[in-house]
């Protein structure tokens, strides 16, 4: 063996060797143990937090040395949102936007720009050693994944668990996307509050509203108090008039508004504020829209219609200062605003037509399971966040306004005489249009045409909502029909993802399947909705275990962003140390759940112990090559005594390390085996039984030998590649440790 452990010297042939013996693959004997893979963007490459998926590769590993047939079964996710802003940048390098496409040809071209960067990080994650079946692979876009999703979404609309509705949302006109709930940010700011007088109607009196927001007071109908408040409740159905258009308001009586928020009165602005949308619902209190899904002020707007929020604010206040109609302004007013999550503008809640999952007797459904235990949390603290998350879930907005992903499958029947779909299309010379549908139809335009140049379409709802077909493939029944543009929220494809990745015959045996390990925070996303989703549609849990990885940090223990300029190239770490260095270091010290601080100086501590582990290898590999030298006289009594404390110990580390691999305490069974590798079997056997071993003691050189054994195959699920060269140096380049089974 070489004097020193060179990880580049090793790792690429070694993880060839595995993928030529099948290794990747589940064996064919054994009882099954399943793990599937978070599938990580299709167009992504490897950063710190996709280290965490090593937890997944040790369980693997692990439990193919317990004699399982183990398999972890990787994917890709389409990631339609994330997906399309990456491409959008890419266009706006070319001065081109979305809008310079069609659906379809933008569709496409977004999948050729996919596949022509995806596939990186499966490389990458072979350089961490990740011994997952490849063969196996599922994209969320393949056709038995389509199936799948067109199915349960036929299912759930036949059932009255799908709807479509008008429904306040949170709308990024930027992304042009509605968002769920927890994709939207919260972030502190500084905004001007104007305190704005409403007259009475003989103008002599009035009353003030405090508001951030005048640019609204156009579609304004009516101001409200919370009735339990004393000083304002004598206003309860008394009417002033808006300050803008001049009509009458009614003062209404709800029990949401802040009595300390500015003056205790609020307008009511029901197509931009949640609150308002729902008191609006309450008090049968008209919706206008004061800005569109652009952004832009809408025709009710008079002559501030066309501009965009901010300038639109600034107008307005400017003119109602200068008419006296502003008391005060706080310059100071600090609050939270909503913003996207993807490119951190402001979002404008504002109502569209969306289609809903009723989640009641779904979500009851999932929080049962968990609370029976049907799904275990790991950490335990997790447990109470999902129910905690199941309490507050609403009906689910899966409507995202993108053309990359899976297409939400409904077409619109188009009736001649109907302008109750609105649409954008490019013509022949790629110029914009957009209107109502009857309105092509009268100049001569032919569905066909608007179909092949086709954007969006935007369908009424309620009484003048035309009928629709559920349908993957265009209906032919006599009558015309254009396809609803709204692609599925991603949540809802990767949340059938244990549905969609084991074959049909697995079923019987995989299912529920073993673990889950994923990120903490998509437990709302993510994991909920798988649970949900596999008691609908398979009646049993989806997982029996979900372990919920940690969050990998700087070396001052910061969250990890491009825009602190702290993140850490994980490849950049292998390339230098090693790969068992970087997985190691993401383990070694670590609580279940606490933080990983990823920091260079543990990564070369690292890859310090991986050569320990190989110099103790080398140090016994030299003993066993001078063993026909060696005498065949048996210990004396006191190495006799030391090795009867070696194999005690052994016994005793091992009995612990399966007790925190099965409680998923990975972290405290590597640093247990450190301890004992390092300070234990290199400082103290082997060091004790050095002078037995120069004497020719057989017996000394195989205790340790078999000592340091098991300690590689306990190792093995944790630092692969130095394991398994010294494994090979042992008992030869064809053998491997992953085969040697009884760890």
């Amino acid at each position: 063996m070489d004097k020193q452990y060179v990880p580049k010297e090793h790792e690429e042939r070694l993880y060839a060797f595995w993928e030529k013996n099948g290794f990747t693959q589940a064996p064919t004997k054994g009882k099954p143990y399943t793990i599937l893979m978070p599938p990580p963007n299709a167009n992504a490459s490897l950063h710190a937090g996709h280290g965490m998926y090593v937890i997944d590769d040790i369980l693997t590993r692990y439990k193919r040395l317990q004699g399982f047939s183990s398999v972890w079964i990787p994917g890709m996710d389409h990631a339609g949102f994330e997906t399309q802003y990456v491409y959008e940048k890419h266009l706006a390098k070319q001065k081109k936007s979305r809008m310079d496409f069609d659906r379809k040809t933008l569709y496409d071209n977004i999948h050729t720009f996919v596949q022509e960067n995806s596939g990186l990080i499966y490389q990458q994650f072979k350089k961490l050693g990740f011994l997952a079946d490849w063969e196996r692979s599922v994209f969320t876009l393949d056709d038995h994944v389509l199936a799948r999703v067109f199915e349960t979404f036929t299912r759930m609309e036949k059932e009255n668990l799908v709807y479509r509705d008008d429904y306040i949302v949170n709308y990024c006109t930027h992304c042009g996307t509605s968002l769920a709930e927890l994709e939207v940010k919260h972030v502190d700011r500084i905004d001007p509050l104007y305190y704005v007088r409403y007259l009475y109607p003989d103008k002599k009196e009035y009353i003030v509203v405090a508001t951030v927001r005048p640019e609204t007071i156009f579609v304004d109908t009516h101001l409200a108090v919370n009735p339990k408040d004393k000083k304002n409740k004598h206003l309860i159905g008394k009417k002033v008039l808006n300050p803008l258009t001049n009509k009458q308001m009614v003062i209404l009586a709800d029990s949401f508004v802040d009595p300390e928020f500015g003056t205790g009165i609020v307008k009511l602005t029901p197509a931009h504020d949640v609150n308002d949308f729902n008191a609006a619902k309450t008090h049968a209190l008209p919706i206008i829209k004061a800005f569109d899904l652009r952004g832009k002020a809408t025709e009710c707007s008079g002559k501030y219609a066309g501009m965009k929020v901010r300038p639109a604010r600034e107008a307005i206040a400017k003119d109602l200062m200068a008419q006296g109609i502003i008391e005060k302004v706080n310059a100071e007013y600090s609050h939270a605003v909503s913003v996207c999550y993807k490119c951190a503008r402001d979002l404008e809640p504002t109502v569209i037509p969306n289609w809903f999952i009723r989640v009641k007797d779904l979500k009851q459904k999932a929080a049962q399971a968990v609370k029976e235990n049907k799904v275990e949390f790991f950490p335990k603290k997790y447990k109470k966040q999902i129910l905690a998350w199941y309490a507050k879930m609403h009906d689910w907005p899966i409507s995202r306004q993108i053309a990359w992903g899976i297409r939400i499958p409904v077409w619109y029947r188009v009736e001649k005489d109907a302008d109750n779909i609105f649409v954008t299309w490019l013509d022949d010379q790629k110029r914009f249009m957009q209107g109502t549908v009857d309105s092509f139809l009268k100049k001569g335009i032919t569905i066909e045409t608007i179909e092949k140049g086709l954007q969006t379409v935007n369908a009424e709802i309620g009484e003048r909502a035309p009928t629709y077909v559920v349908s993957s493939d265009k209906p032919h029944d006599g009558h015309e029909y254009l396809p609803e543009t709204d692609t599925l929220d991603t949540w809802f494809s990767s949340g059938q993802w244990p549905l969609v990745t084991l074959e049909e015959s697995e079923y019987a045996t995989r299912f529920p399947t073993n673990m889950l390990g994923t990120l903490s925070d998509i437990l709302p996303f993510w994991v909920s909705r798988m649970i949900m989703f596999s008691l609908y549609i398979r009646g049993t849990v989806p997982f029996h275990h979900v372990y919920l990885w940690s969050m990998v940090a700087d070396a001052k223990g910061m969250k990890m962003s491009k825009s602190k300029g702290n993140v850490v190239n994980p490849i950049e770490l292998v390339d230098k140390y090693g790969a068992d260095a970087f997985r190691a270091s993401l383990l070694f010290g670590v609580s279940q759940g606490g933080k990983v601080i990823l920091a260079e100086d543990k990564v070369r501590a690292m890859r310090n112990f991986a050569n320990k582990i190989w110099n103790m290898g080398r140090f016994i590999s030299l003993s066993k090559s001078e063993k026909v030298k060696m005498k065949s006289e048996k210990l004396n009594s006191k190495d006799q005594k030391i090795v009867g404390k070696l194999r005690k110990e052994i016994e005793n580390l091992r009995i612990k390390y399966h007790k925190y691999m099965d409680e998923y305490k990975l972290s405290r069974a590597f640093d247990e085996l450190y301890e004992f590798a390092w300070h234990r079997l290199a400082d103290v056997y082997i060091e004790a039984l050095k002078e037995s071993l120069k004497n020719g003691t057989i017996e000394a050189q195989t205790e340790l030998e078999v000592a340091y054994r098991d300690t590689l195959k306990m190792l093995h699920p944790f630092i692969p590649f130095v394991t398994e060269a010294v494994y090979q140096e042992f008992y030869g380049k064809n053998t491997s440790i992953i085969s040697s089974k009884n760890i």
